[in-house]
Protein backbone atom coordinates (compact mmCIF):
# COMPACT_ATOMS: atom_id res chain seq x y z
CA UNK A 1 0.00 0.00 0.00
CA UNK A 2 2.82 2.38 0.87
CA UNK A 3 4.43 1.72 -2.53
CA UNK A 4 1.22 2.68 -4.30
CA UNK A 5 1.00 5.95 -2.35
CA UNK A 6 4.65 6.77 -3.08
CA UNK A 7 4.13 6.00 -6.76
CA UNK A 8 1.01 8.20 -6.89
CA UNK A 9 2.82 11.09 -5.20
CA UNK A 10 5.81 10.71 -7.53
CA UNK A 11 3.54 10.78 -10.57
CA UNK A 12 1.85 13.93 -9.31
CA UNK A 13 5.11 15.72 -8.50
CA UNK A 14 7.04 14.76 -11.66
CA UNK A 15 4.88 16.68 -14.20
CA UNK A 16 4.97 19.78 -12.01
CA UNK A 17 8.77 19.68 -11.83
CA UNK A 18 9.08 18.98 -15.53
CA UNK A 19 6.75 21.85 -16.42
CA UNK A 20 8.64 24.26 -14.16
CA UNK A 21 11.98 23.16 -15.57
CA UNK A 22 10.68 23.45 -19.12
CA UNK A 23 9.28 26.93 -18.59
CA UNK A 24 12.52 28.23 -17.11
CA UNK A 25 14.36 27.18 -20.29
CA UNK A 26 11.76 28.84 -22.49
CA UNK A 27 13.10 32.27 -21.62
CA UNK A 28 16.36 31.18 -23.28
CA UNK A 29 14.74 30.65 -26.69
CA UNK A 30 16.41 33.23 -28.95
CA UNK A 31 14.74 35.44 -31.53
CA UNK A 32 14.60 32.94 -34.37
CA UNK A 33 14.72 35.53 -37.17
CA UNK A 34 17.86 37.19 -35.84
CA UNK A 35 19.68 33.95 -35.13
CA UNK A 36 18.81 32.53 -38.56
CA UNK A 37 20.24 35.66 -40.23
CA UNK A 38 23.44 35.24 -38.24
CA UNK A 39 23.64 31.55 -39.16
CA UNK A 40 23.12 32.38 -42.84
CA UNK A 41 25.97 34.90 -42.68
CA UNK A 42 28.25 32.29 -41.11
CA UNK A 43 27.40 29.74 -43.78
CA UNK A 44 27.92 32.19 -46.64
CA UNK A 45 31.23 33.59 -45.43
CA UNK A 46 34.11 32.47 -47.63
CA UNK A 47 36.42 29.79 -46.29
CA UNK A 48 40.01 30.93 -46.24
CA UNK A 49 42.24 27.84 -46.65
CA UNK A 50 44.62 29.27 -44.07
CA UNK A 51 41.83 29.56 -41.52
CA UNK A 52 39.84 26.41 -42.26
CA UNK A 53 40.13 25.13 -38.69
CA UNK A 54 38.68 28.38 -37.38
CA UNK A 55 35.80 28.12 -39.87
CA UNK A 56 35.16 24.52 -38.88
CA UNK A 57 35.07 25.49 -35.22
CA UNK A 58 32.53 28.18 -36.08
CA UNK A 59 30.41 25.70 -38.06
CA UNK A 60 30.48 23.22 -35.18
CA UNK A 61 29.64 25.87 -32.61
CA UNK A 62 26.72 27.15 -34.67
CA UNK A 63 25.55 23.58 -35.32
CA UNK A 64 25.48 22.95 -31.57
CA UNK A 65 23.62 26.21 -31.00
CA UNK A 66 21.02 25.22 -33.62
CA UNK A 67 20.54 21.79 -32.05
CA UNK A 68 20.20 23.31 -28.57
CA UNK A 69 17.74 25.90 -29.87
CA UNK A 70 15.73 23.13 -31.51
CA UNK A 71 15.54 21.21 -28.25
CA UNK A 72 14.28 24.28 -26.36
CA UNK A 73 11.79 25.07 -29.15
CA UNK A 74 10.46 21.51 -29.09
CA UNK A 75 9.57 21.96 -25.42
CA UNK A 76 8.48 25.60 -25.40
CA UNK A 77 6.49 25.94 -28.62
CA UNK A 78 3.22 24.24 -29.45
CA UNK A 79 0.82 23.70 -32.33
CA UNK A 80 1.53 24.92 -35.85
CA UNK A 81 4.11 27.39 -34.54
CA UNK A 82 6.08 24.50 -33.07
CA UNK A 83 5.99 22.49 -36.30
CA UNK A 84 7.07 25.49 -38.40
CA UNK A 85 9.86 26.39 -35.97
CA UNK A 86 11.17 22.83 -35.84
CA UNK A 87 11.12 22.58 -39.64
CA UNK A 88 13.13 25.80 -39.93
CA UNK A 89 15.62 24.66 -37.31
CA UNK A 90 15.95 21.25 -38.96
CA UNK A 91 16.88 23.04 -42.19
CA UNK A 92 19.54 25.07 -40.37
CA UNK A 93 20.93 21.98 -38.65
CA UNK A 94 21.11 20.10 -41.94
CA UNK A 95 22.89 23.03 -43.62
CA UNK A 96 25.57 23.17 -40.92
CA UNK A 97 25.88 19.39 -40.94
CA UNK A 98 26.49 19.47 -44.71
CA UNK A 99 29.09 22.22 -44.31
CA UNK A 100 30.92 20.29 -41.62
CA UNK A 101 30.87 17.15 -43.75
CA UNK A 102 32.19 18.86 -46.87
CA UNK A 103 34.55 21.48 -45.43
CA UNK A 104 35.82 19.86 -42.24
CA UNK A 105 36.32 16.21 -43.06
CA UNK A 106 39.81 15.00 -42.74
Amino acid sequence: MLRIIILAVALLIDPALTAAAGMSGCSQLPDLSAVRLRWAAVRKSPVDPGHSEQSCRSYRSNFLEAVTTRQVASICRDGADRDRTLDLLDTEIEAFNDLIATQCSG
